[in-house]
């Protein structure tokens, strides 16, 4: 194989950390936080850099950078993805161990926040580079680590193969098999039945939540779903079941449009025999990712990357309600201009936390040794996130704020109580 070359490192005109933190400073001042407890708050709790020299497949060593950092441990272990990206930077991944803090605390579920990354490009990397390197990361995060200290998951980049290495060179460092060590396993290391679609069904659950208060019927809406990787052909196929037209999806190929309905059954079976990608898909018009954002519909979700809404779309966005299945598609200073144009958006921490929430499940059936059908895991994970969407919605009632602001408010205010009651400092 020929020597690994990085591209060029992708260049974001946003923070997604000032995203998080204007959001967090905004909803602490609604809820009236005092400084000590805003200041510990937020700041993560621990933050690990490491270097990770990996043999290539040519014979050559390439370093790569690596992050974990737990935002917060006080609700329980931290729990959090990691992601194998170029983008990946240290604020990034402290904005993301936050967001997963706010998103465990939404959903009440006992755990804490964390996040991590390598930057590197997986694409242009064989499986057996994949392999060392995880294999290194794993070693050096072995003290982080931990059924009941630190959990990962899959993130953009990684996958069930992923975790099934960390798992191993966890289990062999430790001596002992420790499967729930991770989360987002095969179903036959002990991952769970109703992972995969996970994330995606707490997507469809949040949205159709959302359509009930706002008197829509899901049979005579529209929706565009921005990304079709996991989260977004899920998402699409299950609002589909639920009677809503998809007339627009996108990927990395651009986006495709058709005013009458997208098969999202046939995209996803034509996606599986295209290298995983749409490129070249004929039964819908081809426009751009930024097209798709401004369409006349009434429900979009973006499933892609972060701030895909800014200040520069936000005025030309026309849907009713947004669904935000992928981690800050909306950037802090779009918000106020959805606010004004009267646009309901269900936030990240709340739209899909249903992937944490079964990854949950995993987590608990690995300790108990017993596991669930699809059925219980479905209707577990459904009642959480029917649950979280109504104290959420009655918060942004008590508070006067929108469902973002609402939704941080009940997480902050968990988390806040935990400490002050644990004595934390």
């Amino acid at each position: 194989m020929a020597r690994y070359k990085e591209p060029a490192p992708i260049k974001d005109h946003l923070n997604p950390l000032d995203s998080m933190m204007e959001r967090f400073s905004e909803a602490a001042q609604k809820l009236g936080l005092d400084e000590s407890m805003y200041n510990a708050l937020k700041s993560p709790e621990k933050t690990v850099a490491v270097s990770l020299p990996v043999t290539m497949d040519d014979g050559k060593i390439h370093v790569f950078e690596g992050y974990r950092v737990v935002h917060s441990a006080n609700l329980g272990p931290s729990k959090g993805g990691i992601r194998y990206s170029m983008s990946v930077t240290l604020d990034e991944v402290k904005a993301l161990a936050a967001w997963m803090t706010w998103k465990c605390a939404v959903v009440g579920i006992p755990y804490g926040g964390a996040k991590g990354g390598i930057k590197c490009e997986p694409r242009n990397m064989s499986a057996g580079e994949l392999e060392r390197l995880t294999r290194a990361y794993t070693c050096a995060m072995a003290d982080v680590f931990g059924p009941e200290k630190d959990i990962p998951a899959p993130d953009m980049g990684t996958n069930q193969q992923t975790m099934a290495w960390i798992m191993d060179e966890y289990s062999k460092i430790k001596g002992v098999s420790s499967p729930a060590v991770v989360t987002g396993k095969p179903l036959v290391l002990g991952g769970s039945l109703g992972r995969i679609e996970a994330t995606g069904r707490g997507v469809m659950v949040s949205a159709r939540s959302a359509m009930g208060k706002l008197k829509m019927n899901p049979s005579k809406v529209s929706a565009a779903v921005q990304g079709f990787g996991n989260v977004g052909s899920i998402s699409a196929k299950l609002l589909e079941q639920q009677g809503v037209k998809i007339v627009a999806i996108s990927d990395i190929s651009g986006g495709y449009y058709n005013p009458k309905g997208i098969d999202i059954e046939e995209a996803i079976n034509y996606t599986t025999t295209n290298k995983g990608t749409l490129e070249g898909f004929e039964k819908a018009d081809k426009i751009s990712n930024e097209e798709l954002l401004e369409l006349d519909v009434e429900v979009l979700v973006p499933a892609a990357m972060e701030d895909q809404i800014t200040v520069k779309n936000a005025d030309r966005i026309k849907a009713k309600l947004i669904v935000e299945g992928a981690n800050g598609p909306t950037a802090s200073n779009a918000d106020q201009i959805l606010n004004d144009k009267g646009i309901m958006i269900i936030p990240d921490i709340l739209a899909n936390a249903g992937g944490v929430t079964v990854s949950y499940f995993e987590w608990v059936q690995n300790r108990l040794g017993y596991f669930w059908t699809e059925e219980r895991v479905n209707r577990r994970a459904d009642r959480i996130m029917k649950q979280a969407f109504e104290s959420v919605y009655e918060a942004s009632i008590k508070y006067n704020v929108n469902m973002r602001i609402a939704a941080y408010i009940v997480a902050i205010d968990k988390v806040a109580k935990t400490m002050e009651l644990r004595g934390t400092f």
